[in-house]
């Protein structure tokens, strides 16, 4: 977009947007949830910030916050409004911190799961400092699927089926599902030899935080039992967390093979059963429309692709 073509729009911007220091004070207060508060942590006077959030309310015709007896509470209006805003300052501080810390355009932006960040990126990252010493990383980690929208984005990592209206996806690996456990834990007890030996034993399990993620449930459905009621020594929201559990010995986990090779490599987990499932879906690079797949891209994909740097 050239610069012309930016003021136009920021022009036209300003007849629908309201003050700025209107915003900022509302973001405030609905943030500490008080209008003194507010005014305390922005340097102002209480009267000020409330003239402020008046003048936002009037320009809207809607009231932002009910008044309630010695407390305030944001209206649906403003849980909206205020949602945006503060995406919005963190984008902005994001955009200072690049520019103030001189960082240029060999940074990627790669947004994923924190399970996806944590247990396959990390383990690898010395290999691509040592291959691409000038390429500069940020990961964005979210609980849910990775957003590809956001203009801050540059690369999404998304486990599904590739069909995703907000970028161009490419295929990165598929998956093999199966049971894994610590050494220690296979000392003291024995190893399943059926299906029907999970429903007796100590499981851990995750919550399906994502697109076409497995549970136990799900695996045994796959495998064909269709019993509902399992074991649990423990269940995780987190993956990181079901996975340090099984390093720890409190019982077998799901092991995604993509995510958990370097542990398989090095010993801290075991497989313990020829049992597995293939999930229908696969992880894939979503490059955000817009966006061109320049060298440091297919790059930085390619490294994500590759397993060799496990072999020792």
């Amino acid at each position: 977009m050239q610069p012309s073509e930016i003021d136009k729009k920021v022009k036209g911007y300003r007849r629908l947007i309201p003050s700025m220091t209107a915003l900022l004070e509302f973001e405030a207060v609905a943030r500490l949830g008080s209008f003194t508060l507010a005014a305390q942590e922005l340097g102002v006077t209480q009267a000020a910030v409330s003239k402020q959030v008046k003048l936002l309310e009037e320009a809207l015709e809607t009231r932002l916050f009910h008044r309630l007896h010695r407390a305030i509470k944001l209206t649906g209006e403003g849980y909206i409004l205020h949602s945006v805003i503060a995406e919005s300052i963190y984008r902005m501080a994001s955009v200072f911190d690049k520019i103030s810390e001189g960082i240029g355009d060999q940074e990627i932006v790669l947004a994923c799961t924190g399970a996806f960040s944590h247990l396959r990126i990390l383990p690898r990252l010395v290999t691509l400092r040592m291959t691409q010493p000038k390429l500069q990383l940020r990961l964005i980690t979210q609980l849910l699927t990775p957003d590809a929208y956001r203009d801050d984005i540059d690369l999404a990592i998304r486990f599904g089926n590739g069909k995703w209206e907000d970028g161009n996806s490419l295929f990165l690996f598929d998956e093999e599902v199966f049971p894994v456990c610590s050494p220690s834990w296979l000392a003291a007890h024995s190893a399943p030899t059926s299906i029907d030996d999970f429903f007796h034993m100590e499981l851990i399990d995750s919550d399906a935080t994502l697109e076409g993620w497995m549970t136990w449930n799900s695996w045994c459905r796959e495998l064909g039992d269709m019993r509902p009621k399992l074991n649990y020594s423990l269940r995780c929201s987190s993956y990181n967390d079901t996975i340090q559990a099984a390093i720890q010995s409190h019982g077998i986990a799901l092991g995604w093979s993509r995510l958990v090779a370097h542990l398989l490599n090095n010993g801290e987990l075991v497989r313990i059963t020829p049992y597995v499932v293939k999930p229908k879906d696969a992880y894939y690079v979503v490059v955000p429309n817009g966006r061109e797949l320049g060298p440091t891209v297919h790059t930085l994909v390619d490294w994500l692709r590759d397993d060799s740097q496990l072999k020792h």
